[in-house]
């Protein structure tokens, strides 16, 4: 069942980007694993998945210790400054970094652990008050500050645009953040110029994200099903 559901996910996501020119291999599918038993997990593996996202770390640090797949891990729920250290030894990437102290915080831990911290920077794009990362304005400088402070490797942006009931709406939001990232790359201010990741899309409108250059998609509810 879950093979079948993936399945039909991944066909989703390869005409989303027939439909915008690019290639299938250009967008990556994040199973979001939160609250989810490591059972199905495996069933998402023995199936051809390995790139998982999680929201908490406690229940992350189980998860992935408990990984016998070596399989890769993105952190997608918010950081705070002193679970960085746990953060950094765990996961691949961090995907919500919206302030300087995460960044540098991340660099330390990564670098007693020899590793370097790839990052995305969550950006606030609809500028909800509620919700974490930073706002379009300041992204360039936060950008700049952890380049110029840091190790860490800052592969692009992350967004959650306002929730809506129809994915269509979240289609200027998605097109914001693309446009941010190519001005922000005009200026080389990625790791890779050449590849620029946007991590937008959710269950509901991931179709949209990739169509509006969305390189990962995170999908938890509509592959895994509703969460105990």
């Amino acid at each position: 069942m879950l093979c079948d559901t993936l399945e039909k996910i991944n066909r989703k996501i390869e005409h989303a980007t027939e439909r915008s020119g690019r290639t299938r291999d250009s967008v990556r599918l994040v199973a979001v694993s939160k609250r989810q038993s490591m059972e199905k997990i495996g069933q998402a593996v023995s199936c051809g998945q390995v790139l998982f996202g999680e929201n908490y770390l406690q229940e992350a640090q189980e998860k992935i210790t408990g990984d016998k797949n070596r399989l890769c891990w993105h952190f997608i729920g918010h950081l705070q400054s002193n679970k960085a250290g746990l953060a950094a030894k765990l996961f691949d990437v961090i995907e919500t970094v919206d302030r300087i102290k995460i960044a540098r915080l991340l660099d330390k831990h990564a670098g007693q652990c020899g590793k370097k911290m790839e990052i995305l920077l969550q950006v606030n794009i609809g500028r909800e008050k509620q919700k974490h990362g930073v706002l379009p304005e300041h992204t360039e400088a936060l950008l700049r500050a952890v380049l110029q402070e840091t190790k860490c490797k800052v592969c692009g942006l992350m967004t959650m645009p306002p929730w809506s009931v129809h994915p269509e709406d979240s289609r200027t939001y998605f097109r914001k953040l693309r446009l941010l990232s190519e001005q922000l790359a005009d200026k080389g201010l990625f790791a890779s110029q050449d590849k620029i990741e946007l991590s937008m899309g959710m269950s509901a409108d991931y179709t949209v994200a990739i169509e509006e250059g969305a390189t990962l998609v995170r999908v938890g509810t509509a592959l895994f099903g509703k969460r105990d």
